[in-house]
């Protein structure tokens, strides 16, 4: 039986090992999907944290069932380790590891490098790779092929398959999750694709195939820029209509009466977590490269960029309108996650205005129910205060930077000296509030 038919046999068997390399948001979550299906999976990580908690059935990602979790790891069905070496028992392989920018806002490929590495020196003949990392395209075909092939000594095509498929992931988000969440997928081979279909079928609904890794790769590049490029857009309006004296809130409900050819995009102070600040600039990367400039990123990007230094302007502007300086006054953040109702507070905004506040000697403190704990751009660690009536009133600005649903807008406005809404989440008109 040659590798192809084998391993296409194994899946129908349910007996295929599969490997997750990176047990973050990405990783877990997918080990998790193909644990609950009944299949042995093994996540591998640097983290000897995440491993231990894995190994003891704690669940560190808040929408995963944990009761289900702690099954599936007494079970044996779901594990982790930190012994690369272990990746010559496996089927499957997956990658999910963290691609982050450097300080030069180039893709830092380090992770998926040493990845790669990892499983050039311990794969057995006939593995399926799957990069799920989000990565510029044609890192699949020139980045993580040579690689494997150099280092390995095999052949793809003849010895192993690789493909890209995009994470989708949302965190928070009830309606859309793992099963329900088309997949989509590109192979090098037909061969490759077939497999990596007859994989991903056991776990989701919809998988969608396209004609190459590249494509796929742009798929996910073109999903996070189409956002950035759109709230970027409302985030500037929203500065105009503040000066103008126009709510913009209004303005975009207003907006949505119409049924055909727009789509309601919703200003704030930012945009955070991994993928849509940082995406894009995968593709202006690989743009370079073909002598292509991205204006309309650059532009988006630089707006993104710019709204912590004007949410500090406007915190500063409502002081002094009530005769206080930013220096020395009291201010108290509401929420530090990136979005409602996640414990994320990757790339957050709330972390870069709390760090520009201080800056300027204001004496910052924060509350958020998903977020005991942070550590600030300057390194230092604050933790999250309990939201008391006294709290609020002691404060001389209240800064609400994320809207989570536990909040309540009456409590916060009818206990609070000033509010700086950078969400909208107080609706009745106050002379005490000012928007974004």
């Amino acid at each position: 039986m040659n590798p192809k038919d084998l391993i296409i046999q194994k899946i129908e068997a349910s007996v295929e090992q599969i490997a997750v390399i990176g047990l973050g948001e990405i990783g877990l979550r997918l080990a998790f999907a193909f644990a609950a299906e009944g299949l042995s999976v093994t996540g591998f990580e640097t983290s000897e944290k995440r491993i231990s908690q894995v190994n003891a059935g704690e669940n560190y990602l808040r929408d995963l069932d944990c009761t289900q979790f702690k099954e599936l790891v007494s079970s044996g069905r779901l594990k982790a380790s930190s012994d690369f070496s272990q990746l010559s028992t496996f089927d499957v392989i997956f990658i999910c590891v963290p691609t982050p920018l450097d300080q030069f806002r180039k893709p830092d490929m380090s992770f998926i490098q040493h990845a790669c590495e990892a499983i050039a020196a311990n794969m057995k003949p006939g593995t399926f790779i799957c990069l799920e990392s989000t990565t510029y395209p044609t890192t699949t075909e020139d980045f993580v092929r040579p690689i494997l092939e150099s280092q390995s000594g095999f052949k793809h095509g003849e010895d192993f398959w690789l493909a890209f498929s995009p994470e989708r992931v949302d965190p928070g988000n009830s309606e859309y999750q793992t099963r329900n969440t088309p997949k989509v997928i590109g192979a090098l081979t037909n061969e490759g694709l077939e497999i990596g279909q007859a994989l991903y079928q056991k776990i989701i609904d919809e998988v969608h195939p396209v004609s190459s890794p590249k494509v796929a790769e742009m798929v996910k590049i073109l999903e996070n820029t189409y956002r950035l490029v759109n709230i970027s857009l409302i985030n500037e309006l929203a500065l105009l209509c503040g000066k103008m004296e126009i709510d913009i809130w209004e303005v975009i409900e207003a907006a949505k009466t119409k049924p055909y050819g727009f789509q309601a995009f919703y200003p704030g102070p930012g945009i955070g977590g991994h993928c849509i600040p940082l995406d894009p600039f995968y593709l202006e990367y690989i743009a370079k490269k073909f002598g292509f400039d991205l204006s309309m990123i650059n532009t988006a990007g630089h707006i993104n960029n710019m709204m912590a230094h004007r949410m500090t302007i406007k915190i500063t502007s409502a002081l002094n309108s009530h005769q206080k300086a930013i220096n020395g006054s009291r201010i108290l953040f509401l929420g530090v996650a990136y979005k409602a109702n996640i414990d994320d507070y990757r790339e957050s905004p709330a972390l870069k205005i709390i760090e520009e506040v201080r800056q300027k000697g204001g004496l910052v403190s924060y509350h958020d129910p998903f977020v005991p704990e942070l550590e600030t751009p300057g390194s230092d660690t604050l933790k999250s205060e309990d939201l008391t009536e006294k709290l609020l009133q002691n404060a001389d600005c209240v800064v609400i930077s994320t809207n989570h649903d536990v909040f309540n807008p009456t409590f916060i406005l009818n206990n609070s000296r000033l509010i700086v809404d950078l969400r909208n989440a107080i609706k009745e008109p106050s002379e005490k509030v000012y928007k974004l």
